[in-house]
């Protein structure tokens, strides 16, 4: 597998993945400097090469000078994301996200929130690939991610561990009215078709984020983004004096 940019390589190498070698390009300065040291801390093999090689090895031509090839991705069971419970766990379904683009930002907006991990379908879903990565800004390699046959039954097992499930749908209670306490699961839609129903009929609750404009719904990401954070603010600590 290919992890290119340079935010996805640094990221990459603050895990323990093996990483067979890094192409960089000739004259590397900056953050590529850094990732040619931390490279060389862990004995990983650098090779220096003319822009040309890298763009011929990239995937999209967004290199940014430097390309990590490693093993294929490694996903987590459920079962690994379940027992990697903080006080409060937080779980992200993915009902049928087929956009790399989504994927990876969803992946990105999980990690950053401190979520326990995120768990895709196996069928009618994008994978984690060199795109999403990438496109995850290397927080792919910091977060479980488990691949499953069913998203239904996967919700069997969250409600076994306590979780309560919640489905992000336009028509759903108002977020900011709803209480959100204990574990967690936040099933976020596909695209075009949001939340199966056979899906949805699974869940404990129907949420929704209220919209004032014009515009009926909003990026599967960046809805997601905002209801993480509101489970994440609901839960925090109040300052001290």
């Amino acid at each position: 597998m290919k992890t290119e940019g340079r935010n996805a390589v640094f990221e990459l190498l603050k895990t323990d993945k093996n990483i067979d070698k890094i192409l960089l390009e000739k004259g590397a300065q900056g953050t590529l400097g850094r990732i040619f040291a931390e490279a060389r801390k862990r004995n990983i093999r650098v090779q220096f090469v003319d822009k040309k090689v890298l763009d011929k090895e990239s995937a999209e031509g967004r290199h940014q000078g430097v390309i990590a090839f490693c093993s294929d991705y490694e996903y987590a069971s459920i079962d690994e994301i379940i027992s990697a419970k903080t006080q409060h766990g937080l779980i992200i379904l993915c009902d049928g996200i087929e956009d790399v683009h989504n994927l990876g930002s969803i992946i990105r907006v999980a990690e950053c929130a401190g979520a326990n991990g995120v768990i895709i379908p196996s069928n009618n879903s994008a994978s984690v690939t060199e795109a999403v990565v990438r496109i995850s800004a290397g927080a792919a390699n910091h977060i479980k991610v488990a691949k499953v046959n069913s998203i239904n039954r996967a919700i069997d097992e969250l409600k076994k561990a306590n979780y309560w499930i919640y489905a992000l749908e336009a028509d759903g209670q108002n977020i900011y009215e709803t209480e959100l306490s204990g574990n967690i699961a936040l099933v976020i839609g596909g695209e075009d078709s949001g939340v199966k129903r056979l899906t949805r009929e699974k869940c404990d609750f129907t949420i929704s984020l209220p919209l004032k404009g014009k515009v009926n719904s909003l990026n599967a990401s960046v809805a997601l983004g905002i209801a993480a954070y509101e489970v994440k603010f609901r839960r925090a600590e109040p300052a001290k004096p």
